[in-house]
């Protein structure tokens, strides 16, 4: 068994616990993120992968809603995309470059796609609950297109978990575009239990809603302020929220969430999903920032709008 798959056997059998703890792991290129004595999730920064990235990730009552496959594979999981790893955040057109399909698998099949790396540079602090990191987004010439500092927060309470991503994309060595294109930006990957019923999944359980009301696949490519993703793991009830902060760019964002596990945020490809009624065209000047700041609700129940509703407006409270 690898250190990984062993790494993933102990999060699966941990008891609950409660206060966060960041635990560096510099062997293995990561930091476990503990909530009291139970593992949350850990930040994954292995030079061999193509970007840095969350995974796995658990419930409060221990269980995994990330999908194992290709890090850590599990029976009867879905094989595809190999690079939906965790939850991770790139794009798919950065100065004509994909940063989004940048696995070692994808580059094998299309060796003439241009794919960039996120290369992660160096951890700049762990402090009580926070981590902030720092990563290189290079281009295949080598070039560093972006400098992306990212501050994680974790918390922790009865039957809830909550993570914090506030990146900030600063171009680094010239202008930067950002052509409109769907695949992105913030993106997690689910579990089979939480994929939507059908053939291919007919034990899915999976339902999107979104903060404007609409289910299902009619999520796809709209806007909307939060998603939510509930159903049925281990036989108990899970809801996974999203929400997308005002500031952010393109915001409300546009929602690239698919029925077969994709659960991913794109506030930048307006026009692949309006049919060209809508385009961004978002780019940043030579040394100018963005700031993409969300945050992940992990609930252990069926939470209805009203409280995600109520979720989004404390979050709005606490980051301006």
């Amino acid at each position: 068994m690898s250190p990984l798959a062993a790494f993933v056997v102990s999060v699966l059998v941990a008891a609950p616990g409660g206060a966060i703890k960041l635990v560096p792991n510099e062997a293995e290129h990561r930091i476990d993120v503990m909530a009291g004595d139970q593992p949350f999730t850990s930040y994954m920064y292995d030079p061999k992968y193509e970007k840095p990235f969350l995974f796995p990730i658990q419930t409060a009552d221990g269980r995994t809603i990330t999908r194992g496959w290709p890090l850590a594979p599990r029976p009867d999981e879905q094989t595809d995309h190999p690079h939906h790893t965790g939850l991770w955040f790139n794009y798919g057109e950065v100065d004509d470059v994909d940063f989004w399909g940048n696995s070692e698998e994808l580059r094998k099949k299309n060796p003439k796609t241009k794919v960039g790396t996120i290369v992660h540079k160096k951890i700049q602090s762990t402090k009580g609950n926070e981590l902030a990191v720092g990563s290189d987004w290079v281009m295949p010439d080598g070039r560093v297109a972006l400098r992306e500092d990212t501050r994680f927060a974790f918390s922790a309470g009865e039957g809830r978990r909550v993570i914090d991503r506030v990146a900030t994309l600063t171009a680094a060595t010239g202008p930067v575009t950002f052509p409109d294109n769907k695949e992105g930006m913030l993106g997690l990957r689910l579990g089979r239990a939480l994929e939507a019923a059908g053939p291919k999944s007919p034990k899915g359980t999976g339902v999107y809603r979104s903060s404007e009301g609409k289910t299902g696949d009619a999520v796809w490519g709209t806007r909307a302020r939060w998603m939510t993703l509930t159903g049925t793991l281990d036989e108990k009830p899970v809801t996974v929220a999203i929400l997308d902060h005002p500031k952010n760019p393109g915001h409300p964002t546009y929602w690239h969430a698919r029925g077969y596990g994709l659960f991913a945020v794109n506030p930048l490809g307006a026009r692949a999903f309006s049919n060209g009624k809508d385009e961004l065209k978002f780019a940043l000047a030579k040394g100018k920032s963005a700031r993409f700041a969300y945050r992940i609700v992990i609930l252990s129940k069926d939470a209805k709008a009203e409280e995600i509703e109520a979720e989004y407006k404390a979050w709005l409270k606490h980051l301006k």
